[in-house]
């Protein structure tokens, strides 16, 4: 079964589709009042909406994750 996961990005407008499955990320298309941009709307303002996530990090790059920097 493919896992899709939606991302909104503080400061960054749209959304973003990670597909684990195929092991890709892509920018979400342009949805003219689609439920998902409604959604998203409250990150403008610095708000953060999660649904079945257990963990989600920002980091500036994947060299900090692997790094060992996010795990302190």
């Amino acid at each position: 079964m493919t896992k899709v996961v939606i991302i909104g990005i503080e400061g960054e407008s749209g959304l973003w589709v990670a597909d684990l499955g195929a092991g890709t990320v892509t920018k979400a298309p342009q949805m003219a009042a689609s439920t998902l941009e409604i959604a998203n709307e409250p990150n403008s303002t610095g708000a953060a909406i999660t649904k079945g996530i257990n963990l989600a990090v920002v980091a500036a790059s994947a060299e900090s994750l692997s790094g060992g920097y996010m795990d302190r």
